[in-house]
């Protein structure tokens, strides 16, 4: 089994690039799928998920061919009309990504259950909401789900909740619907909006996008295209955190282009974590974290919410970095009960750390972390620990490595190219 070997207590120092966001190049791949023409995507992340997602698009009779590590050619022309794999299936959590394209395409489709983090509950009602409302109908066979549509029709929709996943799978089957489809209550994150100007360049008359009220005038067909995916926020988040908490200087390239780490940045502040933006890039400073109280000298609180709040994402990471900030504070985890359960290897290696509930931790710093051993129980908390084990005093080893390698590209050199002392071995 791989593990990564680290010996702590170095600053972080020097530029580092981000990789594609994965949740932009996940939908997107399963996208390439509503066309019989070639797509080209370009700063694809080569990580495990999206090799996954690829495989099983291959399973369906589409050729996916590698340009370079980062840019791939797609084509499904020849679209298979037929189960989708199950044990494919159940090693990603977006393999669900495929059912609106194929059910636009092949007018049904076989889903197995979706694989993915364990990190609570992760409901797909808001799927087969729209799904039944754009004209499908759905049964659930053992544990996965049969959806067929004689004809897709557009409708307005009102989902449940601003699922991202359930947005983007009801956005893909209605580009191909007769009519318009009005999408209220859609998810807005950054990868929502790729998935969209995607789909608009393949021909799509997607409007809205980036608010809540996505409108969809159907089309007869889509066509080919090239698309670059966005960077990753939740990436670069995780390096301006792990520059503060290691009191290191780092340059994180490209990651100031837009407004997309606005809120990011605004949360950072509350454990003190000061950034610049020069051009294009944002630098982190040698700075020493104290948490900012808020009016009246209240406790400090970071909570997360659906775009554009703190993501989910990056509740983790923020968590890590707070055990090295001066004061104390309370992280409200909204979206996900069993996301924290990751806090008692921190405690184990010294931090101050009181889990009051699945959804609640209360952090005081800053304290000294000592190597440990550990695992990754999954992809946000796996990244935590490595920067957990960066920070510590000592040697640590993390297990189960895969997590981390399924939404991180080459951590292991890119660290290596900031200063950190990091190994993968097998063993």
């Amino acid at each position: 089994m791989e593990y990564f070997e680290i010996k702590g207590g170095d600053a972080v120092h020097g530029e580092i690039i981000t990789s594609g966001n994965k949740n932009e190049a996940l939908p997107v791949i399963a996208a390439s799928l509503l066309s019989s023409e070639t797509v080209v995507l370009d700063n694809v992340p080569d990580i495990l998920d999206v090799r996954k997602m690829l495989e099983i698009a291959e399973d369906l009779g589409v050729s996916v061919r590698r340009i370079n590590k980062n840019k791939i050619e797609i084509n499904a022309a020849h679209l298979e009309n037929k189960p989708l794999d199950r044990e494919l299936c159940g090693k990603v959590r977006t393999s669900v990504l495929f059912a609106g394209p194929l059910l636009a395409r092949n007018g049904e489709v076989i889903l197995p259950p979706p694989g993915g983090d364990v990190i609570g509950r992760r409901r797909l009602d808001t799927h087969f909401i729209g799904f039944k409302q754009l004209g499908a109908d759905y049964t659930v066979e053992g544990e996965g789900y049969e959806i067929h549509a004689e004809k897709l029709a557009g409708a307005d929709i009102f989902l449940d909740e601003a699922s991202v996943t359930g947005t983007e799978n009801v956005v893909m089957a209605a580009v191909l619907a007769e009519g318009k489809t009005v999408i209220r209550n859609a998810a807005t994150e950054p990868h929502v909006q790729g998935l969209c100007n995607f789909l608009n360049k393949m021909g799509a008359k997607i409007s809205g996008i980036g608010s809540s009220t996505l409108c969809i005038d159907g089309v007869s067909s889509l066509g080919g295209c090239t698309h670059t995916i966005g960077f990753d926020y939740i990436e670069a988040g995780s390096y301006i955190a792990l520059a503060a908490m290691t009191g290191g200087e780092l340059t994180i390239k490209d990651s100031a282009r837009d407004d997309t780490l606005r809120m990011v940045l605004h949360t950072f502040g509350k454990l003190g974590i000061r950034t610049e933006k020069r051009g294009n890039d944002i630098f982190v400073p040698s700075q020493k974290m104290s948490v900012v109280r808020e009016m009246n000298n209240a406790i400090a609180k970071i909570d997360d919410g659906i775009w554009p709040s703190f993501p989910s994402d990056l509740m983790s990471i923020a968590i890590v970095a707070a055990t090295q900030a001066d004061g104390t504070i309370l992280f409200f985890e909204k979206m996900f009960e069993s996301r924290l359960f990751f806090v008692d290897r921190l405690v184990g290696m010294g931090a101050q750390i009181i889990l009051c509930d699945p959804h609640r931790v209360v952090v005081s710093g800053a304290s000294q972390l000592h190597g440990a051993n550990l695992d990754s129980p999954d992809i946000r908390a796996g990244m935590a620990m490595l920067m957990a084990a960066i920070a510590a005093k000592g040697h640590s080893r993390i297990y189960n490595i895969r997590q981390i390698d399924r939404g991180y590209e080459s951590i292991e050199h890119k660290l290596a190219g900031i200063g950190v002392s990091i190994e993968r071995k097998d063993g």
